[in-house]
């Protein structure tokens, strides 16, 4: 990402795989925030014909396909979270389409006039783009209760879901680098009203037309 901008506040969501980084979204949406995913915008570039989609099947071949073209994400997912070098390349491939469609809604969004954008962003760290928000929220979990929630989410055995968690910069390191942490093995309700403070704290500490 670029350097930090002087138009807009953005704020990073980020933390541990199946930790609930889309339940604190979602909350954000409904007290009217404006958040962006690059997961979703990953989910679009891949579509049949989209640049990650040209470029996975350009690299690993039509065996990462299924059967009405669209991507094999299962098996994607098995090849880089089992090879280091792999996972390297798809985040070389990968980072700079996100990143350039990310670019182009903020832009827009800023244009519609937000102030304020959250940027939920499951390798912010890991990507460096850590160092283009002005503040990073974690959401944390308990090892456990993640464990469980992502072999459910993937439909994955044990030992599959804890290659996945072991792939990504380890939730210990992201606290500490984190302005606010977000405890999201409470109930929804608790977390609801957490995450919907820490909006209005920073509402009120951000002065109209100083971002």
């Amino acid at each position: 990402m670029k350097s930090l901008r002087k138009d807009v506040y953005l704020i990073g969501i980020t933390g541990g795989i199946a930790g609930g980084k889309s339940t604190v979204s979602a909350r954000l949406r409904e007290l009217g925030a404006a958040v962006l995913d690059t997961d979703a915008i990953a989910h679009e570039l891949a579509e049949p014909g989209g640049a990650l989609w040209h470029a996975y099947v350009t690299h690993f071949g039509e065996e990462i396909l299924k059967s009405d073209k669209t991507l094999d994400r299962q098996a994607i997912g098995a090849k880089i979270f089992a090879d280091a070098k792999e996972r390297a390349w798809i985040n070389a491939t990968a980072h700079p389409l996100i990143q350039a469609e990310l670019e182009k809604q903020i832009a827009t969004a800023v244009k519609q006039g937000s102030q304020i954008i959250f940027l939920e962003v499951p390798l912010l760290f890991e990507a460096g783009w850590d160092r283009s928000v002005h503040a990073i929220w974690v959401v944390d979990i308990d090892e456990k209760t993640q464990l469980e929630r992502l072999m459910k989410r993937d439909e994955i055995h044990r030992t599959a879901a804890e290659k996945k968690i072991q792939a990504q910069l380890s939730i210990k390191e992201k606290r500490k680098r984190a302005d606010l942490i977000i405890d999201n093995s409470k109930d929804r309700k608790s977390v609801g009203i957490e995450i919907e403070k820490a909006y209005n704290s920073v509402l009120n500490s951000i002065c109209i037309g100083s971002v």
